[in-house]
């Protein structure tokens, strides 16, 4: 996006991209810019590191993190930034996803990481744009308006 990113998206795997669609395109119409990145805390602990302790100098304000399984990553960027995190569990072949959605609430104290549901990303998008209009007004008339929608649909 041509605009300052404003939301970090980070996803473990590839796998999660389909599913993340609906939280770029929801980013999207919202007129919100992002930056999105691939790197898994087991896989690739280095540059998750990198990418999070980095975030709020780039001018990033909110982070939402995708992950399956064994899903730390949103813990793991939490842990190296102030940002706030926006947890998205996805569903996982195994357990359905419970098992993401555990290992994201079951946070230590004073690493939170705010969860939305078992594939919720088009939430997470909104959720994120909520954080952006506590302090920047563009982005709360964004969301009066879409809520406005909403309520009219």
């Amino acid at each position: 996006m041509a605009d300052q990113p404003l939301v970090g998206i980070i996803m473990g795997s590839k796998s999660d991209l389909p599913t993340m669609e609906a939280c770029t395109k929801q980013l999207e119409e919202l007129g919100v810019p992002y930056e999105l990145v691939i790197a898994s805390a087991h896989r690739n602990p280095a540059k998750v590191h990198e990418w999070a302790s980095t975030a709020a100098d780039r001018g990033l304000k909110v982070i939402i993190a995708a992950a399956g399984k064994a899903a730390h990553l949103g813990g793991v960027v939490a842990a190296y930034t102030p940002l706030p995190i926006i947890g998205v569990p996805m569903k996982t072949s195994d357990l359905g996803g419970l098992d993401s959605l555990l290992s994201m609430v079951q946070m230590p104290s004073g690493v939170p990481v705010a969860c939305v549901a078992i594939n919720g990303a088009k939430n997470a998008a909104i959720y994120a744009t909520q954080i952006l209009g506590a302090t920047l007004p563009e982005y709360r008339q964004k969301m009066v308006d879409f809520k406005q929608r909403m309520a009219e649909a």
